[in-house]
This record gives C-alpha cells, sequence and structure tokens, in this order.
C-alpha cells in the first residue's frame, strides 16, 4: 500500500553551501514539518557563517523548467521565494507563478544576506515591488527590506504599522513586517495587517542573546511556507513561523567563526 501523499512545498531561492540559509534552510524547515519539500534553484552561492564569498545565478528558462516541472507533475500546496537576484529572474519568477497557478506565494523579500552582502540588485526591487508581490498571500520583510519596498524609513512602530498597510495596498494579501532590528533593547515585535482588516495586529517577542541568526529570515518564511502547506491560515502560518523561529534560534549551533546559523531540526535535537 502506497502512503498517503504529503502536503508539498517548493522553494524558489538560492542554495547555501554553508548550509544555514536558502534552499537548504528551507528543505530543513519543510522536512521539520513533515512538508516534502521542492526546489528551483535560482543561483548558487559560495557561502559560510563569515558571508557570501560568490554566487552565480542560473538562467531564467532553466528556473522557469525548474518550477513547471514540479508544479506539473507533483503539484505544489504553497511555494515561497527567497533570494532571486535580477530583475529578469524576478519577472520569470512571477510570470511562472501565475501561469502555472501557483497558490499561497510566500514572498521573503531577501536583499542582502545576514553579512551586508547584496542578493537582489537594485534594478530588481521595481520588478519584485510591482510584478511578485501582488502575487503574495504572505510577505515577510524585516525592517531594512521593509523600508526599501514602501519607499520610506521603517524605524519604530507606527512606521511597521505604516509598512504593512502599504505592503497590502500593494498586493499581498499579509504583509507581516519583522521587528528584530527594532532598537526596543530587549523587544522584538512583529507587526502583521490583513487585506480587510481595520488595524494591524502586534505579535510580541523578545530578543534572544547569541550569534545566531543566520537562516533566520529563510526559516520562519519556510515555517510559514510550510504552515500554508498543510492548511493553515496565512496570518496563523506567520505567527506560528515567528514561535518556530524562536526555538531554532535558541537551539543555534556551534558552528564556524562567523554569525552561526539556527537550528531548524532543533525540535529532534531536543534543544
Amino acid at each position: 500500500m502506497s502512503a498517503a501523499r504529503p502536503p508539498v512545498a517548493l522553494t524558489i531561492a538560492g542554495s547555501d553551501s554553508g548550509g544555514g540559509a536558502g534552499i537548504v534552510a528551507d528543505l530543513k524547515t519543510f522536512e521539520a514539518h513533515g512538508v516534502w519539500g521542492t526546489t528551483a534553484v535560482v543561483a548558487v552561492t559560495a557561502q559560510n557563517t563569515l558571508g557570501v564569498q560568490a554566487f552565480e545565478t542560473l538562467p531564467p528558462a532553466l528556473v522557469r523548467a525548474q518550477i513547471e516541472s514540479v508544479v506539473t507533475d507533483i503539484g505544489v500546496d504553497a511555494a515561497k521565494t527567497g533570494m532571486l537576484a535580477t530583475a529578469d529572474l524576478v519577472a520569470t519568477v512571477a510570470g511562472a507563478v501565475r501561469a502555472l497557478g501557483v497558490a499561497n506565494l510566500v514572498v521573503d523579500p531577501v536583499l542582502v544576506s545576514k553579512h551586508g552582502d547584496t542578493l537582489l540588485a537594485d534594478d530588481a526591487v521595481g520588478a519584485l515591488r510591482d510584478e511578485l508581490l501582488p502575487l503574495a498571500t504572505l510577505v515577510t520583510p524585516n525592517l531594512p527590506e521593509a523600508s526599501v519596498l514602501v519607499g520610506f524609513e521603517v524605524v519604530d512602530r507606527p512606521s511597521m504599522e505604516a509598512a504593512a498597510r502599504a505592503l497590502v495596498d500593494l498586493g499581498a494579501q499579509v504583509a507581516y513586517v519583522k521587528g528584530g532590528h527594532l532598537d526596543e533593547g530587549s523587544a522584538s515585535p512583529d507587526c502583521a495587517f490583513a487585506r480587510g482588516d481595520d488595524s494591524a495586529r502586534w505579535f510580541e517577542g523578545s530578543r534572544i542573546p547569541g550569534r545566531h541568526t543566520h537562516g533566520t529570515g529563510c526559516v520562519l518564511s519556510a515555517a510559514a511556507t510550510a504552515e500554508l502547506a498543510r492548511g493553515m491560515d496565512p496570518l496563523d502560518a506567520a505567527v506560528a513561523a515567528k514561535r518556530f523561529v524562536e526555538h531554532a534560534i535558541s537551539a543555534g549551533l556551534d558552528l564556524g567563526s562567523g554569525v552561526g546559523p539556527v537550528n531548524p531540526g532543533w525540535e529532534r535535537s531536543g534543544r
């Protein structure tokens, strides 16, 4: 007897040779949620805990072919984007999502790495804003990413609320603005706004000390994607993902000499 089909999630992003972010972290997170992970590799990076030493993008036609291969055979219950690198690749991914009817899309607008390395060309920001955001079930920017997307500085709670509303106005169904960069001492609150709501919602959290923060954005967006694939509401999926990544940060692994990775396998490791 064959096993029942599991929920399927697709990550459209770059690799991380150090294993802490990108499609590698996404697949680990999908597995931790009992979701079958599939991939469309956009770029290959040479990367470790110290930074991104080099990367090469794949041809747009090959990226689209990967997405089509997965969607037309296996099927996709939810998908996420991460590093997209160029305007051409953003347009290619958006076109594939539209043409293939990919539902439950999480957009993690990756602009720079944890180490400050640029992962999205300046001329690709407009394409991400105009072509991909209108397809997003959920968008999960941090404060610098939100600032670039909405065109004003997002530095405090009022501007986080304004940014969340602006992102929904740009087309996202739910905007979840992460407050890890907020200057509130030990607090790390997130702000969410959903289409049709009258007011934003706040989700409080505590800043977790330590150097194990590489991959936090990838793991959070992947966890939300996994929950969407399992049928959860987008806002509930984002909140569940926040709690998941808090555990992953607390269980961060002592690898390398730079910014260590979070641990998506925290539940199995017992940490």
